[in-house]
């Protein structure tokens, strides 16, 4: 080799030879940083640039009252123009005839009509203005209450009432989700016949050992039809538990996964392990902490295209390309599921 061949510098030399000075700035040269991800504390997403020392505990509290305190302090910038008050220019004076129907406009009714009409109240009056298809005059609220009313007045304060708000609907809170983790993970581990549905939705204190463990159990499961997990804080472990058992599974039809903290890593596992599954028809994938990806939506397309058996996927795709291919996929596997049912 050469003299100037890069392979030939001793590192080591160089490094014995910085000072701790020059050893501190390369540390901090070399630091990896990731600012994008949102997962990690702040320290860890950019560097530390301060080199003081800290002089005690934080204390919000001191921080607000400090930079309000200073806030008020602070003068305000003196306006370049001072106000003084006075009004400039000339006051607007209509002219005559402004806001009357031109003649060549006005209409001219029986007078049968103009006798209604003289004696109708603002009521009627916003009635009839909404089934004439004058909707400008009134909200949208009087207007189709007054389309969808008949043989009663629906508007009875008029269209110059003040336009209220729509009463707000109370609807009862959705009730905690009751089932019995440790019950259910029992009864997959037997193969209880009479469990078709497991639904751990919103159970947010599942420990990741027991979900991985439900998953392993059900590798050998011949009963469950439909399996839920959303919102149950699963992460990437939990993804490869799945990813094992879609390998074993023949039994299990419906999977949803949405709203949990798989990444692209775990979600690619899952996707190329239904590539082994026949019998999955549906699973829901949408909503996880982190975007999946270009690599991933791709993946997705291309495993819809070579499995026959998916009739339904729950994701939105961010891409054109791995839509179009995912929406065309969908569409054959449901033509060809329509054709066999009916031979």
């Amino acid at each position: 080799m050469s003299k100037s061949d890069p392979r030939d510098i001793d590192e080591d030399a160089i490094l014995r030879g910085l000072s701790a000075e020059e050893l501190e700035q390369l540390d901090y040269e070399l630091q990896e940083m990731d600012p994008e991800n949102a997962i990690l504390p702040a320290g860890f997403r950019q560097r530390d640039q301060t080199k003081k020392n800290p002089t005690g505990p934080f204390d919000r509290s001191a921080l607000l009252d400090y930079l309000e305190k200073q806030a008020m302090e602070h003068q305000d910038r003196e306006d370049l123009v001072p106000f003084t008050g006075e009004k400039k220019g000339k006051k607007f004076i209509p002219k005559p005839g402004t806001g009357q129907i031109p003649i060549e406009e006005q209409i001219e009714l029986e007078p049968e009509l103009e006798e209604a009409l003289k004696n109708a109240t603002d009521a009627e009056m916003c009635d009839i203005a909404a089934i004439l298809g004058m909707y400008t005059l009134m909200s949208n609220k009087q207007y189709y209450d007054a389309l969808d009313t008949f043989g009663a007045i629906a508007n009875t304060e008029g269209i110059n009432s003040v336009v209220k708000p729509d009463v707000y609907k109370i609807y009862p809170d959705e009730p905690p989700n009751d089932t019995n983790v440790e019950d259910t993970l029992r009864r997959i581990e037997k193969n209880d016949s009479s469990l078709r549905e497991v639904n751990f939705n919103n159970i947010p204190d599942i420990p990741i050992p027991t979900l991985r463990g439900i998953f392993h159990a059900m590798k050998k499961n011949t009963h469950v039809l439909s399996l839920s997990i959303v919102a149950t804080r699963s992460n990437d472990p939990v993804a490869h538990a799945i990813a094992e058992m879609l390998t074993e599974n023949t039994t299990l039809q419906s999977l949803n996964i949405e709203s949990n903290f798989i990444t692209a890593e775990g979600m690619m596992a899952i996707i190329k392990a239904m590539s082994q599954n026949s019998t999955l028809a549906e699973i829901k994938i949408d909503n996880q902490r982190q975007k999946l990806g270009d690599s991933v939506e791709m993946e997705i397309a291309s495993m819809l295209e070579n499995n026959p058996s998916i009739l339904k996927i729950g994701y939105h795709f961010t891409q054109q390309g791995p839509r179009a291919r995912a929406a065309m996929a969908i569409t054959r596997n449901n033509d060809y599921f329509r054709q066999q049912r009916i031979s």
